[in-house]
């Protein structure tokens, strides 16, 4: 049984299908989902999901690059949706350094607030990260981040950024890129996490997995993380399925 702790199901790639793409991730042995919402849009679209299938979650938040869309209405409303009962964490949030849409110090404050609103609900949180790894690393530490813990999501970062993440209570996860030939670094923060902080994840239909990459991805694929990541730490696919699908579960409260 496999856990794809990070889906966009939600997306409008998935518009024409997505029932199909349910389907074959269910074929594949794929038990649990969150699907990730991060704006009015994507949030609504993530809840719906989770409402009509038993073996879906929703996570709910707003993307750093939207950041400036933000206001205190948005605010307000996830600390409401954190009550719905497939609500099982709050983002993605986080920083984005890549695109400029949101100012650095929007991005940066909106973060804050969210931190703050899980803290206040008891959420864990799902953290985005595009080229800023320390400034989050500084957030989470000034905002007391370890008190909920959460997702470090698609991580690509170096083994001491995953270590003072881990110091905080958050699972690392990997998605397609550990897959990809060039990936040193991801292969090599892959094969040196503690087992009991790993987590996998498609973040479909983006990163679609060696040998897909570059075309649509889905939840089905995440085998092909677990597959790589069981092949560098000379493990089975079925360990590393079962350990990741318990670690997710216990941190989203799944039982």
């Amino acid at each position: 049984m496999l856990f794809d702790t990070h889906v966009h199901l939600n997306a409008h790639q998935y518009k024409e299908d997505v029932n199909e793409v349910i389907k074959r991730a269910k074929n594949e042995g794929i038990s649990t989902m969150v699907v990730v919402g991060f704006d009015e849009e994507t949030i609504k679209g993530a809840l719906s999901l989770a409402e009509e299938h038993e073996f879906i979650y929703a996570a709910v938040g707003w993307h750093p690059v939207d950041a400036i869309d933000f206001n205190e209405t948005h605010l307000t409303w996830l600390e409401e949706l954190s009550n719905h009962p497939k609500v099982v964490a709050l983002g993605e949030m986080g920083l984005d350094y890549h695109w400029d849409k949101s100012p650095r110090e929007v991005q940066k404050e909106v973060f804050r607030q969210q931190i703050r609103l899980a803290r206040k609900v008891q959420l864990p949180i799902i953290i985005h990260n595009r080229e800023a790894s320390q400034d989050i690393v500084t957030i989470l530490q000034e905002e007391k981040a370890e008190e909920v813990g959460g997702i470090m999501h698609c991580f690509g970062g170096s083994l001491d950024i995953a270590k003072q993440c881990m110091a905080m209570n958050f699972y690392i996860s990997f998605g397609g890129p550990v897959t990809f030939k060039n990936a040193k670094k991801p292969k090599e923060v892959a094969k040196e996490i503690p087992l009991d902080r790993l987590l996998i994840e498609t973040d479909c239909p983006y990163l679609a997995p060696h040998p897909y990459r570059g075309k649509r991805n889905e939840p089905a694929y995440v085998k092909l993380v677990a597959e790589q990541i069981a092949e560098l730490r000379g493990m089975t696919v079925e360990e590393i399925a079962n350990i990741t699908t318990e670690n997710g579960k216990k941190l989203f409260g799944i039982y």
